[in-house]
């Protein structure tokens, strides 16, 4: 009877342990991003931008901190980018890639092909590591031509489809053309608009969290 006492304890013992971790505790996930001035919170302080913003959210939402490493610089290029990321990859062995690249790319007049074999490099060297990639897709102003504006936008479409990786068509939806949202310079979002480009990136994230 005291043997059988004892293994009843020690079950229900366990069994709390278990209830008390819950998935996302065994799970914490550690997630680069991998972008431009947009990411990189140009044009004001750095805990007003998007990507801190989701650390915030992240430690609110879930018991246990997820990891945010923010990567992205000013200026980037996706072959800036693609010279940094098996250096990034190695130090933080990220379970998620988050790439918001091709921008200044396409505001440089920057070959279609180029700005695709780069994207596909990232998104190649991401998986490679064992890492989920989500793609948020940028646009570029008109003024650059019908034909090479389509080139442009394609490119996300076409290696987040070979790649069978989550894609955002653009980024800065609801937030391009409003002048409310942007800086003086028409181009990169100001911080009223960063919890639009949080919302707008927040459910790719959440599914592969």
């Amino acid at each position: 009877m005291q043997n059988r006492n004892l293994k009843t304890s020690i079950a229900a013992c366990l069994l709390g342990i278990g209830l008390s971790l819950s998935p996302m505790m065994l799970s914490a996930k550690t997630i680069l991003v991998l972008g431009d001035s947009i990411s990189a919170a140009y044009g004001m302080q750095l805990q007003q931008g998007w990507v801190q913003l989701l650390q915030k959210r992240l430690e609110q939402q879930y018991p246990k901190k997820h990891k945010v490493v923010n990567a992205s610089v000013s200026g980037e290029t996706t072959s800036g980018a693609v010279a940094r990321l098996d250096k990034l990859l190695h130090n933080y062995k990220p379970d998620i890639v988050l790439i918001e690249l091709g921008g200044n790319d396409g505001l440089r007049g920057q070959p279609p092909q180029l700005i695709q074999k780069n994207l596909a490099t990232l998104l190649q060297q991401s998986q490679k590591a064992k890492a989920t990639v989500i793609v948020l897709g940028m646009k570029i102003p008109p003024n650059y031509g019908t034909a090479y504006s389509q080139a442009f936008e394609k490119n996300y479409a076409v290696v987040c489809k070979q790649y069978k990786v989550a894609c955002m068509p653009f980024f800065l939806e609801g937030i391009a053309g409003n002048k409310k949202l942007m800086q003086a310079d028409l181009v990169h979002p100001n911080a009223k608009a960063q919890s639009i480009l949080l919302n707008n990136a927040y459910p790719y994230i959440k599914g592969a969290l």
